[in-house]
């Protein structure tokens, strides 16, 4: 009786908490945006004017500005000018840089070969291992690593945040026929997901 239990508390579990998860980032987000932007309107405008969502409603706006002014030439080498200074403060400059080129890596404007999934076969073992091409321009490598034919491989492990980055001919992956983000939720859960079964009507 009690394995019954515990067997249906840990389904039920695993069934609501990635939606819970979900919908607390995207209350916790609405509600910063609400605080924060809420109270730079509330400066502006008199109480009687202002309405709650006011902050959540103009925080998208402002996102969506950013980005349109962003396809503006003038706007971009404005800004690639900010973040050199960045890249000067020596504790900043390692922090923005890694979160700007984890979040470059998602940019729909960024459409290059690193979205391709790999299987990068383990020696003579047999084994192989799900991976991601990052880089395969050679003039964008480090000056030691540009080998004819190499590329960079992305190697993801499983249940945490982390990898390993390799450089490796081209020779040594095979593409493999998953999205980019369904080979992320297969090898973060360690393949309990399942791969996505494709349907040929």
């Amino acid at each position: 009786m009690l394995k019954f239990i515990s067997k249906n508390l840990l389904t039920g579990l695993v069934t609501i908490l990635p939606i819970m998860l979900t919908l607390y980032l995207l209350y916790w987000l609405a509600m910063s945006a609400e605080a924060v932007v809420g109270n730079m309107i509330r400066l502006l405008v008199p109480d009687k004017l202002y309405s709650p969502g006011m902050g959540v409603f103009a925080g998208l706006l402002g996102v969506f500005l950013v980005g349109l002014l962003m396809q503006a030439y003038v706007v971009r080498r404005l800004f690639a000018r900010g973040e050199q200074l960045l890249y000067r403060m020596p504790v900043i400059k390692w922090v923005y840089r890694s979160m700007r080129d984890f979040l470059d890596y998602f940019s729909p404007a960024k459409k290059r070969e690193f979205e391709q999934v790999v299987s990068v076969a383990i020696g003579d073992t047999g084994m192989q291992v799900i991976g991601f091409i990052t880089q395969a321009i050679e003039e964008d490598l480090p000056e030691d690593f540009r080998e004819e034919g190499s590329i960079l491989v992305y190697l993801p492990l499983s249940y945490m945040i982390g990898g390993y980055t390799l450089l490796m001919p081209r020779s040594a992956v095979r593409p493999v026929r998953m999205s980019i983000e369904e080979a992320m939720r297969f090898t973060f859960t360690a393949g309990v997901t399942g791969a996505k079964r494709s349907t040929k009507g």
